[in-house]
């Protein structure tokens, strides 16, 4: 793949399809094993990703299956332990387990929890470790602060230190590279290297992302930007974007995630004039859409996972005048208090009312409960005076009761009055309200279950789908 400095794939994705094309493998396999690796096209050298989770154990597969020596450091033993046993300790991300068989069997993966002495032997340091909030929103940096002090005693002149991990605007020049030059005696961008590159994966499809999504990369000056462009050039099979600076790469990140949160909540505004108008929003949605410069999202519950609700407020910690990113961050959050008071309303009161909520994990098929709306909307609930029950594939009983909730067996009689959605899963069009005798509502958080049967007296309440038609159609 080249190496540009404008991403070349974008415009076709105004208002059609998010789904793109894999780029195949061009590279010639295996490299040329060089020490200390410089750059050179066609060679490879030892890589430390820090942070072998859920995102940092596909990169690492991702690298060993491109020819370099990997060395994946988590501070979990038994994550350290399963890698050096070959086995990938995540479950839901296809190809990742058999990529992690291979690199170990073949001698290129193995892993540690001792972040000095795998920055030692690595040519090229990735930092992929969370980044979240604290209780008043604002970052949590304890986790990579942490990370970039294990690393630093082990950075050594030549080395190339590349920050993965979302990070407000300015984060990698002001904050982790001293912190790095105070750890190593060293000086950046005179003794070693450091860039951000912000990864764009999305859970259950890591390694197809990898090889679709143009690879953004910005360093703290131009060596060590077209030094990281070369090491991402040369472990995957994307185009690889070089961007002017590490603070242009920080802002694309936080604009693009931001801007999928501003717009889900002018879909859920759309979504509540549809209600007061009488009109289906889906149906509106899709005929805006067919213009090819809207793609208006979907409305919904809220916005749940580690990236859409978080970074919002890291862009709000440097600039508190994005006055509309902090509106968005409150009309989906605000979904919940809709939901909850639709309930209210239908049952006359919530005291001592059964209500069962289906999906708590922040998206179907993803056993993540990272500020999954789930958990906010049971509370409410719960504070309102209802007995909460749940239910989740995904989950077991005693998960469901660590966050408030009784456990629900599916296909099982309930005396219950009101079911929520919080997911789309696809299980919950098999729902027959005759297990639940004296229900009186149902919330389709994700407007998936319009067409489902439904008794005559009970209600149907989509976001921004009008009841009588949900109701007909099933």
């Amino acid at each position: 793949m080249s190496i540009v400095t404008r991403p070349t794939t974008g415009p076709s994705l105004l208002g059609g399809s998010i789904v793109l094309p894999v780029n195949e493998c061009r590279h010639d396999l295996p490299p040329r094993r060089v020490s200390p690796w410089t750059g050179t096209a066609g060679t490879a050298g030892t890589v430390a990703v820090v942070g072998a989770g859920k995102m940092g154990l596909p990169l690492a597969a991702q690298f060993a299956g491109h020819g370099w020596d990997v060395i994946a450091v988590d501070v979990q033993e038994s994550v350290v332990a399963a890698i050096n046993d070959g086995r990938s300790h995540i479950g839901e991300e296809p190809g990742v387990a058999e990529l992690v068989a291979s690199a170990h069997a073949a001698g290129r993966l193995r892993a540690t929890t001792d972040g000095t002495v795998a920055a030692r032997d690595a040519d090229v340091v990735v930092l992929i470790v969370p980044v979240m909030l604290d209780a008043a929103h604002r970052p949590d940096y304890r986790y990579m602060d942490s990370a970039v002090a294990s690393i630093g005693p082990g950075v050594h002149a030549g080395s190339l230190v590349i920050f993965e991990t979302t990070l407000p605007v300015g984060d990698t020049r002001g904050r982790f590279a001293p912190q790095l030059e105070a750890a190593s005696g060293l000086r950046a961008e005179e003794d070693f290297l450091v860039a951000f590159s912000p990864e764009r994966l999305f859970s259950g499809a890591a390694l197809r992302n990898l090889a679709t999504y143009p690879k953004l990369v910005g360093g703290l000056s131009a060596r060590s930007t077209e030094r990281a462009g070369r090491f991402y050039d040369a472990v995957l099979d994307a185009e690889i974007v070089a961007m002017t600076s590490a603070e242009a790469a920080e802002f694309s990140k936080l604009a693009d995630t931001t801007y999928r949160d501003v717009n889900i909540a002018l879909a859920n505004e759309f979504a509540a004039y549809a209600d007061r108008v009488g009109v289906d929003i889906r149906e509106v949605i899709a005929a805006a859409n067919s213009q090819p410069y809207s793609h208006i999202h979907q409305p919904g519950l809220g916005v749940g996972g580690h990236c859409i609700p978080v970074y919002p407020h890291f862009l709000l910690s440097r600039a508190p005048e994005l006055t509309l990113v902090a509106r968005s961050r409150e009309v989906n959050d605000g979904q919940i208090e809709i939901a909850v008071e639709a309930v209210r309303e239908a049952l006359g009161g919530l005291a001592g009312a059964q209500v069962l909520v289906l999906g708590l994990t922040y998206r179907e098929g993803v056993k993540e409960l990272a500020y999954s709306r789930a958990i906010p909307l049971i509370e409410a609930l719960r504070t309102a005076g209802a007995r909460v029950l749940a239910h989740d594939p995904l989950l077991s009983d005693d998960e469901i009761r660590s966050v408030g909730a009784e456990p629900y067996s599916w296909g099982s009689r309930a005396d219950v009055r009101a079911i929520v959605t919080q997911t789309g899963d696809r299980r919950w069009r098999e729902l027959d309200a005759s297990w639940f005798p004296d229900i009186a509502l149902l919330v389709d958080g994700r407007n998936s279950l319009s067409a489902l049967a439904l008794p005559a007296g009970v209600a149907y309440r989509g976001i921004g789908v009008p009841a009588r038609r949900a109701i007909d159609s099933g």
